[in-house]
């Protein structure tokens, strides 16, 4: 079976692959602080998280800090393990072509 088919769709958008990445070593992360980390438009970010999100592999935790509304996101246990499995399927294909 060729690696491609292990490719996750939902992390095949380099902003949703680039939050996943930045959330790998389990740290749970402000929208704001992530925002500015991936260079990232609000609008495009929301929209990353919330096709994470609603997928399973963030959890989002919204609060406040001074009466000002926060969102925390961090990733869940199928989140990395849909990561580890994305980035071990790109490695397959980037070793392949540089194989022979």
């Amino acid at each position: 079976m060729h690696p491609r088919h292990n490719l996750d769709d939902a992390l095949l958008t380099p902003l949703r692959f680039s939050v996943m990445a930045a959330l790998a070593t389990d740290v749970e992360i402000d929208f704001g602080a992530l925002r500015d980390l991936l260079e990232a438009e609000d609008s495009a970010l929301s929209k990353a998280i919330s096709h994470l999100s609603g997928v399973g592999y963030l959890a989002v935790r919204k609060g406040f800090v001074a009466n000002r509304p926060r969102t925390w996101v961090k990733a869940t246990p199928a989140g990395k393990a849909a990561m580890r499995i994305h980035v071990d399927a790109l490695q397959a294909i980037a070793h392949g072509m540089t194989a022979g």
